[in-house]
């Protein structure tokens, strides 16, 4: 297996290194403490202007047909920034994602370039409710045709960058008489549609900036023909589209633990202790060590799965496997990032405090570890059915 990157993958990842540290990382800690919604929507915009919310879609569209690979080496550049900007990519890109896979001609022309571009700032992934979190078959949101329309009633929750999205994936049940997700179908609903009422921004443990809202849908009226996909065959797509979003939340995840790291041992290399530098001490070159090597097996992992995505490949498990353990071993560096740097860990003038906030969430969106352990262990057994 060829592990080395193209010249284009590594030019892109270069841009968005060079984005991150240029555009990103000055602001990062004014945007988790104070909030600015009009600087964080600017460089969401930014982004668009350089391609990366459409990293995998096709040109025609506005996309800039890079693949899933680079979309991983890209988040994990931006992550280590600002994961509040990174999620934001990583789901802006999803939707544009599934969009593409099944959307018509008309819904793909009409809405790609406007998430591509930047004239939608993001996009909306309605897909989680109260009662359905990690069984997402157990949606109570309706949809009912209506003459010319559909008619959505029901709420989602936890909608990441709903505040400002353009457009939102919505899946409600269509056919309740039908078997628990064999009634449920995707539709497109646009964030000016009569009846959808965008809730307060939940306050956040991290990634502070990236606003998380309740999404209501109150006799909310779309056209007949915002319908994606096949009537009542929307519960596959979700399914098919979180497992893409597993390797970019993985991504996200190890963006945050590279950052955490390489703030921590550039510090044991100047804080003095025992007239020496707590470099110099083996026990915590060994933590750097452990931690370091956590975080490459994470990244040879989101490049196995990405890489099956790219090629059309089943790559569920690849996938599930690369989020869980990324954040998992993300969650642990930054645990061990801040220890390197003691007392100063734990104060909001370093920011190891922050990277310890944002990373939590890794383990828990787009399935938490214990689904992960669940559709890994799935398939395994699967496979010698």
């Amino acid at each position: 297996m060829n592990l080395t990157l193209t010249e284009d993958q590594s030019m892109i990842q270069e841009m968005a290194r060079k984005f991150a540290q240029a555009e990103l990382a000055p602001i990062a800690e004014k945007l988790d403490h104070e909030g600015d919604r009009e600087l964080f929507l600017q460089n969401l915009k930014k982004l668009a202007e350089l391609g990366f919310m459409g990293l995998n879609i096709e040109s025609e569209y506005g996309g800039t047909e890079t693949g899933t690979v680079v979309l991983s080496l890209a988040l994990t550049e931006i992550a280590r920034a600002c994961s509040s900007t990174a999620v934001t990519m990583s789901v802006t890109n999803m939707v544009a994602e599934v969009i593409q896979a099944i959307a018509s001609e008309e819904q793909k022309s009409h809405y790609l370039p406007k998430l591509c571009s930047g004239e939608y700032a993001a996009g909306g992934f309605c897909l989680t409710e109260t009662t359905a979190g990690s069984d997402p078959s157990n949606m109570k949101t309706t949809a009912v045709l209506e003459g010319d329309e559909w008619v959505i009633n029901g709420a989602k929750q936890f909608i990441t960058s709903a505040e400002y999205a353009g457009v939102f994936v919505v899946w409600a049940v269509t056919d309740a008489s039908l078997p628990k997700g064999k009634g449920i179908s995707c539709f497109l609903v646009e964030s000016s549609a009569p009846g959808l009422l965008i809730s307060k921004a939940e306050k956040k443990m991290g990634q502070t900036a990236s606003s998380t809202n309740e999404v209501l849908f109150d006799n909310c009226r779309i056209p007949k023909k915002a319908l994606m996909g096949e009537l009542n065959q929307g519960f596959k797509i979700a399914v098919g589209e979180l497992a893409g979003g597993r390797i970019g939340i993985g991504s996200v995840a190890l963006g945050i633990g590279l950052a955490a790291m390489d703030y921590a041992r550039t510090y044991t290399t100047e804080r003095q202790q025992f007239g020496q530098p707590i470099a110099n001490f083996q026990g915590l070159q060994w933590m750097m060590a452990d931690a370091y090597t956590d975080l490459e097996a994470s990244r040879l992992l989101l490049m196995n799965a990405a890489d099956k995505k790219s090629k059309g490949l089943p790559f569920s498990k690849e996938a599930s496997m690369a989020k869980l353990f990324a954040s998992e071993k993300a969650n642990k560096a930054c645990y061990t990032a801040l220890q390197l740097l003691g007392g100063y860990g734990y104060i909001k003038d370093y920011p190891l405090e922050r990277y310890a906030r944002d990373v939590r969430i890794t383990s828990l969106y787009e399935g938490t570890s214990e689904i992960q352990r669940v559709i890994i262990s799935r398939e395994l057994l699967r496979e010698i059915g």
